[in-house]
């Protein structure tokens, strides 16, 4: 049965709790220093959610879009926007002015906050109507103290636009509503249950898991750490694990790989490592048995979920992580684990009929944790909405102890340390070059980033271009994280008789001659 958290229906009510239950407990910090306890960090989304009524003119249901890097700022200015009955829009900092630029105006956000190293390129995109202010300028605009509980809002009001395209397409914007997020976040206190009894050390970006878990930290009272200077590195992650350890975090496995490394991480620090929550891409079970030997069994907790129903499908415990039959460890480990709390879990034919164990099928999700739909996009809704199940586009097949097994990914999505790259955005901004007559982008492994998008182009007839030339044409239109790590030039797509490229054959040639010319790191 689904756990929802009580009245009131308002995200914010989360911070509201804990102010009044545990006043002087410390909330945000950064690096070994507590800036805000849970009475002043409500104090300050209460003060910044006046602003953006009173000095912003903004309206309950308005969109406020944040371009924001991890930064102390972030908790106050997320729940501010909650407070006021406003709906948070949350973008990856790592991208392209002119992707912010499209997401923003898809949502009609009437204000953007953005943090200071973003600010100057989005003021360049013109953004239309919307306003857009600095994070450090919000709050120090916002009046110094705020006054009364969290807008009244209804459970099925939005309340989180997360944007992921899938694999196709210009960006959806996945409609989460309070009782959405507020399901997700109760899922997440009893499913991971102890391992939230900690700080809370940001490692990976807000607008995504990392933003979810925040929430429950806020739910138990406890601190949200950042890094000083906002990268992870032996430095400041030693001075925050030595001020506010044991400490739990979540990880992309590009991270959890880094942290196998002693540099990083040193030995003496591990005992400073509470729990380990990890996801948000495919792990390698060499690169997770290594994780196993270093931390151990019982401080690793895997999450796999969607946009459309956040970090919450299925999940492995820590005793998932351990066990003396070799062949079924190998096997949990290759799996994505059973189903969370609150959601149902199942695997069906192209009919929408359950599958039976060991049958491999599209992986279907219900509960109250998947979005009301798409923003102002009902034909998407239609698709992956269908009677009261969440089509994921995923492959997968249940085994007879109930571990989901994921065998294929939606169509062609590229998943490298675990930001999505959609193959369709890095073709068409290929395309955009007048030396690319056809392209088509696939993953090719890679044993540090899970996998790397490399490009495969037909020039069209009497032009020239080289792989640096391409890649400099990339990063004029895409971010940097999205576009391709190698060109390999080609006098033909490979199709088949309807003349779709038929990119299986593509990652076979990948994996037969690994080599590509390559653009620049």
């Amino acid at each position: 049965m689904t756990q929802t958290v009580g009245p009131p229906a308002n995200i914010a009510g989360l911070l509201h709790r804990a102010a009044t239950a545990t006043p002087d407990a410390p909330a945000v910090c950064e690096g070994a220093a507590v800036l805000r306890n849970y009475r002043r960090l409500a104090e300050r989304a209460r003060a910044i959610g006046a602003a953006l009524v009173g000095e912003y003119g903004l309206l309950p249901g308005d969109r406020v879009a944040l371009a924001m890097r991890n930064t102390p700022y972030y908790p106050e200015i997320l729940f501010g926007v909650w407070w006021a009955g406003l709906v948070a829009t949350p973008m990856n900092a790592r991208l392209h002015p002119k992707e912010f630029a499209q997401q923003i105006e898809d949502c009609g956000a009437r204000l953007c906050v953005a943090t200071d190293e973003l600010a100057g390129s989005l003021r360049e995109q013109g953004l239309g109507k919307t306003v857009l202010t600095g994070a450090d300028d919000l709050a120090r605009t916002a009046p110094r103290e705020g006054s009364g509980p969290p807008a009244s809002v209804r459970p099925d009001d939005p309340a989180w636009l997360f944007y992921t395209s899938g694999t196709t397409g210009h960006p959806k914007g996945a409609t989460l509503t309070h009782r959405n997020v507020l399901a997700a976040t109760e899922s997440a206190l009893t499913d991971i249950g102890p391992g939230l009894d900690a700080a809370l050390l940001h490692l990976a970006p807000l607008s995504h898991a990392g933003g979810l878990f925040g929430l429950a930290a806020v739910a138990r009272s406890r601190p949200q750490v950042f890094l000083r200077g906002g990268g992870v590195d032996a430095r400041s992650l030693g001075e925050s694990l030595r001020a506010f350890g044991p400490a739990v975090f979540f990880a992309v496995p590009t991270i959890l790989r880094r942290l196998l490394d002693p540099a990083l991480l040193p030995d003496e620090l591990l005992g400073q490592v509470h729990h380990i929550l990890y996801g948000g891409a495919p792990m390698y079970a060499e690169d997770l048995r290594q994780v196993i030997a270093r931390f151990g069994p019982e401080r690793l907790w895997q999450g796999y979920g969607q946009g459309e129903s956040p970090a919450t499908i299925t999940h492995l415990r820590p005793g998932d992580h351990r066990g003396d039959d070799a062949e079924a460890l190998g096997h949990r480990l290759g799996s994505v684990g059973r189903a969370r709390t609150g959601v149902e879990v199942r695997v069906v034919d192209a009919a929408g009929r359950e599958v039976p164990a060991g049958t491999s099928g599209e992986v279907v999700v219900r509960g109250e944790t998947v979005m009301a739909g798409y923003w102002n996009n009902p034909e998407a809704t239609a698709h992956t909405l269908r009677a009261g199940w969440l089509h994921t586009g995923d492959l997968g097949r249940f085994d007879a102890d109930g571990f989901l097994t994921l065998v294929d990914r939606a169509k062609d999505l590229i998943i490298a340390g675990g930001s999505n790259i959609y193959p369709r955005e890095v073709e068409e901004a290929l395309l955009r070059h007048p030396a690319v007559a056809e392209t088509a982008v696939v993953g090719a492994p890679d044993p540090e980033w899970g996998e790397l998008p490399v490009a495969f182009v037909v020039l069209a007839p009497d032009r020239t271009a080289t792989a640096d030339e391409l890649d400099r044409h990339c990063l004029a239109h895409i971010a940097r994280f999205k576009r391709p790590r190698g060109f390999r030039f080609v006098a033909a797509l490979p199709k088949n008789s309807y003349g779709k490229v038929l990119k299986t054959e593509l990652r076979g040639l990948i994996a037969r001659s690994p080599d590509a010319e390559h653009g620049r790191g």
